[in-house]
Order: structure tokens, then sequence, then C-alpha cells
């Protein structure tokens, strides 16, 4: 095994391109990248794994939705630094519910893909939410709440944060439950957007608490000092 990674040009890049197709159809499904260790996990197990630029960890496709990918073949171009791989897909490749990720036309930026799977009830609300306001860097700041938010840069993001932040706040010191639910969701919004801003997933929060679990709050407090 570790004499085909070592086909791959892992000098000229620590990640490795990825390009998925349906073995059966030849559609393209979706792109990802692989280092050295997803590559060896998925020539060993031969179901995809990748490296997620985003959380910043190795996940194997599938983990949370159960739409795997079953790799039938590996192709490597002729400069040995991008991979292709024909895939048994199983459900649907991409995390918004389509079967392939490229589903939008660039000129006309027109849906060609319907909906199949509800990715809420997969991945849940936050992380739903998370990738949609990654797709709406690219709608149109007329008709997007989002996209406009996006369009005006680091420090409106920030301030609605600061101003969502404190509009809790009052709600908390009124002791308004039904207004601290609303604006703690109207703050999460908006800080996933700040997030997003920075391609920063929602996953790479979870591991930093889940890092903490083991650690005293004073502990980890002084950990922070210089």
């Amino acid at each position: 095994m570790q004499e085909i990674v070592n086909k791959v040009d892992w000098q000229k890049q620590e990640l490795l391109p990825v390009i998925v197709q349906d073995n059966d159809t030849n559609e393209v499904l979706m792109m990802a990248y692989m280092n050295e260790e997803a590559l060896e996990l998925s020539l060993k197990t031969k179901f995809a794994h990748y490296f997620s630029r985003s959380k910043q960890r190795i996940w194997k496709k599938g983990e949370s939705s159960g739409h795997t990918q079953e790799i039938l073949s590996f192709f490597i171009d002729c400069d040995n630094d991008t991979l292709l791989i024909k895939v048994n897909q199983k459900g649907v490749a991409c995390h918004t519910g389509r079967k392939s990720c490229f589903f939008t036309e660039l000129e006309t930026a027109e849906i060609v893909c319907d909906v199949e799977v509800n990715t809420e009830a997969v991945y849940g609300v936050i992380e739903t939410l998370y990738h949609t306001i990654q797709e709406r860097k690219n709608a149109d700041p007329a008709t997007s709440w989002t996209a406009k938010l996006l369009s005006k840069g680091e420090n409106t993001i920030l301030k609605k944060v600061v101003e969502e932040a404190g509009e809790y706040c009052f709600a908390h010191k009124d002791n308004d439950e039904s207004e601290m639910i609303y604006e703690a969701a109207d703050l999460t919004y908006h800080m996933l957007v700040a997030l997003a801003s920075k391609n920063i997933a929602p996953e790479r929060i979870k591991q930093e608490l889940a890092r903490r679990f083991n650690m005293s709050g004073i502990a980890e407090k002084n950990s922070r000092k210089d």
C-alpha cells in the first residue's frame, strides 16, 4: 500500500484533489481532498475518506448521513497530483441533499438538480444553517439578507454580532424567556455568518469544546497564559 501512496507527489502539495465519479453513470458527484492518511484509509477500507479543510480533520464520507462511497477504482493523473475515484454512491453525494455537488449553472445561476434528501434531519440545524450561509456567499445581495450582510464586509458582520449579544443580555436581564430564546437564535445566526466568512465550520467549535471536557476551567484559562 505504501508504494501506491508514494506515487503521489506529496512534495508538491499536502492535500490531493480528488474527483469523484458515479461508477455506473460517470456523473461527477463531487470534488474533495485527501492527505496521506485519508488516502491510506481509502485504499485499505475501499470506502472514501477525505481531509476536510473546514473541519480540519479526516472524515469518512457518510459518517453522519450514512451516504457512503464505496470505491471501485482509483486513477491518478499524469502529473501524479490529482486523483479520480469511481464509486458506488449510497444515497446522495452533496450535503445539500442533491445527488451531485455540481447543480448550479454558472452563467444563469439556475439550479439544475432537485433536493432528494432532507439534510436538516441528517446533519442538524446548526450544520445545515452554516452550509446555507456558505451557499449564500454567491447569492444576489438584493434578494438574500445573508448575501447582503456578507457583502458589506467584516465591520458590519462583527457589528451585528455585538448588537445581537447586547440584545440577548437585555432579554436575560429582563428575565424574558421567549425573548432570550429569540435573541439567542439571532446571535447564533450572526456568529455563524462571522464564522462562515472565515470558513470556520461549527465542527471545529465542537472539537474545541470536546478538548476542554477533561480539563478544568481554571486549568484551561491558565493554559492560555504565555
